[in-house]
């Protein structure tokens, strides 16, 4: 973000950073109502649009917005990742939308270290509609009603007719969609209204064979069981876990990889993606540990998850500093930097921590 700062006026930087800070803080409200995703992807839709004209700052393929972009999708996709294991009561739904969301991930990291946009055509973001497909159906139904099948048909029609078609529009064929609108007005509002009328049909055809609605409109998620909430089942969980689980290695790799992007859109960065993910791991397994010794103990008698919040923020920002020690003759990393990386590794693995004992005891028996 600090490279969209650098050489604009002042008016250009309250305009960049209302737009950043708006993208920071909006997927914050995904985990209680899943739906605020689509808020994310519409301002998503529109910053570029926003920059380009209210601002000098350079979206163009050789400036820092691309980057940027990619890097703010990773981290709203994530906190959407990390709400399916709140709110997600159908475990083939779930696998599913966890390949969708590393299978992304895996590809935007790619792109970031090759620079090569063809990539992000072979990892569509699929993972984003299929969220909005599950949702959408929670809204009214329950989504146990449809087959793991089902909803790995719904992941293939999303990928094949949706993503690869807008992946290829604008990374392979390189088109903007406000100039392709000017260019060819007549044809954009004839496909509108062409549109307009298959969605017409398909509702007059497909709404007699919907089934009755489970319940009324639900836009927040469904309340966490009393059974899952509590801390003693959090704590049991974290025991259960230890420190060589495959949970700590999913963590330790999602991490990873979001920091890597970030790092590489963050400028005057000298640490290789190998030296961040060995110290982003490090990382982890430090957590992990406190976490387990605050569980053997019931807590520390420490009843405020803000206080806890806090408490693993300093101990992030402490190994990243000696981290940055370790590296030795380089320059020492921004201190705004340290903090953003503090910021934004307590926040996965403090939502990490807290969702996966409720993913794990909603599946236990399973």
């Amino acid at each position: 973000m600090t490279a969209l700062l650098a050489n604009v006026q002042a008016s250009d930087a309250a305009i960049v950073t209302l737009i950043v800070a708006t993208r920071l803080v909006v997927p914050l409200f995904i985990p209680r109502f899943p739906l605020v995703i689509i808020v994310a992807l519409v301002v998503d839709g529109v910053d570029q649009t926003l920059l380009a004209t209210f601002t000098e700052v350079n979206t163009g393929e050789g400036g820092p917005y691309q980057s940027y972009d990619k890097a703010l999708d990773v981290y709203y996709l994530t906190i959407a990742y990390l709400a399916t294991m709140r709110n997600w009561q159908h475990r083939g739904a779930l696998r599913v939308g966890q390949f969708l969301f590393f299978y992304r991930l895996v590809g935007v990291t790619l792109f970031e270290l090759f620079e090569e946009r063809w990539l992000l055509f072979v990892f569509p973001n699929t993972f984003e509609y299929f969220f909005i497909a599950y949702e959408v159906v929670r809204l009214r139904w329950n989504p146990n009603r449809v087959s793991t099948r089902g909803w790995i048909k719904t992941a293939a029609i999303i990928w094949i007719f949706i993503k690869l078609p807008q992946e290829w529009w604008i990374h392979i064929a390189g088109l903007d969609f406000t100039d392709a609108v000017r260019e060819h007005t007549p044809l954009f509002v004839a496909l509108g209204l062409l549109a307009l009328i298959l969605a017409g049909v398909a509702y007059h055809f497909l709404r007699p064979r919907v089934p009755a609605p489970d319940w009324a409109y639900r836009f927040a998620a469904d309340p966490i069981p009393p059974e899952l909430a509590t801390a003693e089942a959090r704590y049991r969980s974290r025991l259960a876990r230890g420190i060589g689980s495959w949970q700590l290695v999913q963590e330790a790799v999602l991490l990873s990889l979001v920091c890597v992007i970030f790092a590489i859109m963050l400028p005057g960065g000298e640490a290789s993606p190998l030296e961040i993910s060995m110290a982003v791991s490090g990382i982890v397994v430090a957590n992990t540990l406190v976490s387990l010794w605050i569980a053997r103990r019931g807590g520390l008698g420490i009843g405020s998850g803000a206080v806890l919040y806090l408490l693993r923020f300093a101990l992030n920002f402490a190994l990243l500093y000696a981290a940055g020690q370790i590296a030795g003759e380089r320059e020492p990393a921004p201190l705004g930097h340290a903090l953003f990386f503090a910021q934004l590794i307590t926040l996965i693995t403090w939502l990490y921590d807290w969702y996966r004992p409720l993913y794990e005891g909603r599946f236990r028996q399973e």
